[in-house]
C-alpha cells in the first residue's frame, strides 16, 4: 500500500450518450479510492453537453472537445492531453467501474517496477452475465503477440504518465480506429509487463453489437495496417495465424471469396488448429453470412 496516493486522471471519450455516460462518470466519481481524482469527458465532435452528476470532495470533472482527429484513439489523446494526473485510466462511456477499481490497480503500482495495471472485468447484457478473470498475476509482451487477452479490456487499464510517454499516444491512423486498444496495449506491454488484479472490477456493458459490425473492409485493412506496424508478431505463428484468420472471415464476410481463400491457406500453413478456420469455410461457401456467426459468437460474450 503507497504512502500517499497520486491523482488519476481517467478519459472518457464519447460520442455523447445520455444515460450510459453518467452512469459511466458516477461510477469513476464514486471509487473509493483515497487520492484525489479527475475525470475528462471528451466529446468527440460533438457539442459539449453539461452532466448531471455530483463531482464530490477530492474530484473533479472536465468536460472538453476532441481536438485530435475524429474517432475514438483521437478522443483518449485529446484527454491525455488535458490530464493532470500522475496516474492515467480509461473507461469506455457504457462500462462501469466497481468501487474498489482504482485502490486496487493503485497498490500494485507503489511498485515501481510495476508500470500498468489491468484488472478482471464482467461482461453483463441481453442473455448474458458472466466474469473474465485472468489466471496470472502477470501479462507479458509475448503473451500479448501470441494472443489478443481479451481480459485486458481498455476500461481495465491504469498507467503511469511515464509509461503513457513511453509507448505513445493512440494510434489515430489505424484504418477505422479498429484493434486501436489492442495496438496500443502492443506497445505499453512491449516497455512494461501489465500487473493484474485477479478480480473483475469492470462492468462490460455487452450488448451483442459493435461499431464495426458489417465493416469487413476496415477491419481487413486495419489488422494489415497492424500487421505491418508490427514486425514482431511475426514472432508468434499462433497470434499471425489468429490475425490473418479475422482478415480471412472479414474477407469472406464481405463477398470477397477469392482473396479469403489464399488468406485462409496462409493460416492453415501458420497454425491449422486456428479456430477461425472452422468458421470462415461456411462463409466462403455461402452456408452462412459472416453478421449470423458473428451474432452466435458474441451471445457467448466471444468475438472473432
Amino acid at each position: 500500500m503507497p504512502d500517499s496516493y497520486p491523482v488519476v486522471s481517467v478519459i472518457v471519450a464519447t460520442r455523447d450518450r445520455p444515460g450510459l455516460l453518467e452512469r459511466a462518470v458516477t461510477s469513476i466519481l464514486q471509487q473509493d479510492y483515497p487520492g484525489e481524482i479527475e475525470c475528462i469527458v471528451v466529446y468527440d465532435h460533438v457539442d459539449v453537453r453539461d452532466l448531471d452528476v455530483a463531482a464530490g470532495p477530492g474530484r473533479s470533472l472536465k468536460l472538453i472537445n476532441n481536438t485530435h482527429r475524429q474517432g475514438l484513439p483521437g478522443g483518449r489523446n485529446s484527454g491525455a492531453d488535458a490530464a493532470t494526473g500522475e496516474l492515467l485510466a480509461f473507461c469506455d462511456d457504457d462500462d462501469i467501474w466497481l468501487p474498489a477499481k482504482l485502490r486496487r490497480q493503485a497498490d500494485l503500482l507503489a511498485d515501481p517496477a510495476v508500470g500498468a495495471v489491468s484488472c478482471g472485468l464482467r461482461l453483463r447484457g441481453p442473455g448474458i452475465d458472466k466474469e473474465r478473470v485472468l489466471d496470472r498475476d502477470v501479462v507479458t509482451h509475448e503473451e500479448f503477440l501470441e494472443d489478443r487477452v481479451m481480459e485486458v479490456h481498455s476500461s481495465t487499464m491504469l498507467v503511469r504518465r511515464s509509461t503513457w510517454e513511453a509507448a505513445g499516444e493512440v494510434d489515430e491512423q489505424i484504418p477505422g480506429g479498429y484493434s486501436e486498444d489492442y495496438e496500443w496495449l502492443l506497445r505499453v506491454s512491449a516497455h512494461t509487463p501489465i500487473a493484474v488484479v485477479r478480480q473483475a472490477l469492470v462492468i462490460v456493458d455487452w450488448h451483442g453489437g459493435s461499431f464495426y459490425f458489417g465493416r469487413w473492409a476496415t477491419i481487413v485493412e486495419a489488422q494489415r495496417y497492424l500487421i505491418r506496424k508490427h514486425p514482431d508478431l511475426a514472432q508468434s505463428p499462433t497470434g499471425m495465424a489468429r490475425l490473418r484468420g479475422q482478415i480471412a472471415f472479414a474477407l469472406a464476410s464481405g463477398n470477397r471469396r477469392t482473396e479469403a481463400v489464399r488468406e485462409l491457406a496462409a493460416v492453415i500453413r501458420l497454425n491449422p488448429r486456428e479456430k477461425r478456420v472452422l468458421v470462415t469455410v461456411p462463409v466462403i461457401l455461402r452456408l452462412m453470412t459472416g453478421e449470423r456467426v458473428l451474432r452466435m459468437a458474441q451471445k457467448r460474450g466471444r468475438g472473432i
